[in-house]
């Protein structure tokens, strides 16, 4: 967003009179007519649509498998109960015991998949219960295994213990999931399994926990490749989450990833090998021996950009900024061709993501499309859409009016759910950049409201703070995309673009903040003339019930056209120049 006020300005702005209508009153006929777009936007639309269809009609398993007769846009029907999905009978009093009494869709749909072993790929989009869906059967899996080796002496060794991995982009999600696996407990009020962080400040654990929390650089760093215990953790390793999977097989993270997946998938290698030559006595990939195997090199693997990429990942870095590490973290083709061979297995795969493009041969779905193709795919049945339950409106403001109607928007809509007797008022305003953030909160505090910072400028401690105090107290979180992936904060009523995002996969993961687990949300956007194409495809696409993944690949273009724009145009300048 691209808004201009001199200092004088911010001590003198006046709020309009003029009541907004009630998103409520507003008809099919406010959205953009498709006929507004111009006839490339519109051939985008179609094409990406008609390909979506294709890519996934042969591998997807819908979020609607059950049947759900209801209009229900989140739960599954009243039928399906946690035991009907397989899960055992504690692990459902453990959901149970958390509230939890019926399962999403994408519950429903991904965890029968997880259970049976194979490798799944869950593409929903946000707040649909994406995070249990793969943590209650895997923990459920986990459990049993270990209760098995309990009561059988034979079994009950250090080097039969087996345990899961969950890989996430930074340490808030860690620390998230860790707190969402620990709320699961039983009868006693203690969790099932041990859940545990390893990230951040957090060093490697000395009693290992049942499931290990890790950004791909701490994990990286637990397991050097000269520590002698490299070898038991990876025939121990049973289950591998790649939780935001896109973001992890992109950018800054790739390197990363490709590595601890050879590492990974060592054991698998092995055994193919040892098989396809005919051997009669199949290797046991748990023996002693696999610790005296060559890793092809894995020391030779690029050390020097995990330092740098470290500062990234350990931190809520926005996607933005990991987009743009690219360039100096490049990754050979031949390290992709390498990963994807397909080897026996001995370990199960789960990526997970609320977007994943798998329009262009380099986007993370096709990427795993290549790398897992037998992979069970799970679709969110509003995936890369519009959400239902969501209610959007569209500001477009200019230079002389904006600071206005963001002021405007905060205050009304605050009063009407206080109103309404909604009790905590939650509302995220998004900004672009850290200044960005410091600037709307500048503005919002001289108009008298109060609200939280969250953006890469304050430390790991500050934004945790932060964050606590809105989940507790609610009120306005100003932040920036560091905050739109994966964080769960619950009840957020109304999530406000005060500047509009730079691309659809950013949109999509902002507006995903609200409306989440069956609720209802509200989405005020604001943009300018150069956010207008973006902004057109996305509304277009809404209109016509169709992905917003034609605009996907067009992500450096709009960029590119914004940034000209504003180098352009002397009346727009940067959001950052609201500071005084």
């Amino acid at each position: 967003m691209i808004l201009r006020l001199s200092t004088a300005m911010l001590h003198s702005f006046s709020l309009s009179t003029t009541t907004p209508k009630l998103l409520s009153h507003f008809t099919p006929s406010f959205f953009l007519s498709t006929s507004a777009l111009s006839p490339r936007i519109r051939i985008w639309l179609n094409q990406s649509y008609s390909r979506r269809t294709r890519a996934f009609s042969s591998a997807v398993v819908t979020a609607s498998s059950p049947k759900n007769t209801g209009t229900d846009t989140f739960f599954a029907e009243d039928t399906v109960s946690w035991q009907s999905l397989g899960l055992s009978d504690r692990i459902s009093q453990a959901l149970s015991n958390a509230g939890f009494d019926r399962p999403s869709l994408v519950q429903a749909a991904c965890m029968p998949s997880i259970l049976s072993g194979k490798d799944v790929v869950i593409a929903a989009e946000t707040g649909s219960g994406k995070t249990y869906g793969y943590l209650v059967p895997l923990i459920d899996k986990l459990y049993g295994a270990r209760h098995d080796a309990d009561n059988d002496l034979e079994k009950a060794t250090v080097s039969s213990r087996t345990f899961s991995i969950v890989l996430c982009p930074n340490v808030l999600l860690c620390e998230q999931v860790v707190r969402m696996a620990n709320d699961l407990s039983g009868d006693d009020g203690r969790p099932i399994l041990r859940v545990a962080a390893v990230c951040g400040r957090q060093g490697w654990l000395v009693n290992e926990p049942d499931v290990i929390v890790s950004t791909p650089v701490a994990l990286l760093n637990s397991i050097d490749p000269k520590k002698h215990h490299r070898s038991d953790f990876i025939r121990a390793v049973k289950y591998v989450v790649f939780d935001e999977a896109d973001m992890l097989l992109s950018g800054g993270f790739e390197n990363h990833v490709i590595r601890l997946i050879h590492m990974l998938r060592f054991d698998e290698k092995l055994l193919s090998r040892v098989n396809k030559a005919g051997s009669e006595n199949p290797v046991d990939t748990s023996s002693d021996s696999v610790s005296h195997f060559d890793f092809e090199g894995e020391e030779d693997m690029q050390n020097e950009s995990i330092s740098e990429a470290e500062k990234m990942s350990e931190g809520d870095v926005d996607a933005q900024d990991l987009m743009e590490e690219t360039q100096t973290l490049t990754v050979k083709r031949k390290d992709w061709r390498r990963v994807r061979k397909n080897y026996e297995r001995s370990k199960q795969y789960i990526f997970v993501a609320a977007t994943l493009p798998v329009n262009g041969k380099k986007t993370a779905g096709a990427v795993l499309k290549k790398m897992f193709p037998d992979a069970n795919w799970v679709s969110g049945s509003y995936l890369h859409q519009h959400n239902p339950r969501l209610k959007e409106k569209w500001i477009e403001v200019t230079t002389d009016n904006q600071v206005d109607a963001l002021i405007e928007a905060v205050k009304q809509f605050g009063s009407k759910a206080l109103d309404h007797g909604a009790g905590v008022s939650r509302t995220m305003v998004f900004g672009n950049t850290v200044e960005a953030v410091e600037a709307v909160a500048n503005i919002l505090q001289r108009a008298g409201i109060e609200c939280y910072r969250y953006h890469t400028g304050l430390s790991l401690a500050e934004r945790a703070e932060s964050l606590d105090d809105f989940r507790a107290k609610g009120g306005i979180f100003v932040c920036t995309d560091a905050a739109a992936r994966g964080v769960d904060i619950p009840n957020v009523s109304h999530v406000i673009q005060a500047d509009f995002a730079t691309s659809a996969i950013d949109f999509l993961h902002r507006v995903g903040r609200t409306a989440r687990a069956g609720q209802f949300g509200v989405v005020t956007s604001l943009y300018n003339e150069s956010n207008r194409d973006l902004v057109n495809a996305i509304r277009a696409a809404g209109k016509l019930g169709q992905p917003v993944e034609a605009a996907f690949s067009r992500k450096r273009s709009f960029r590119n056209k914004l940034k000209k724009r504003g180098s352009n145009k002397a009346g727009h300048i940067s959001t950052a120049e609201l500071m005084v």
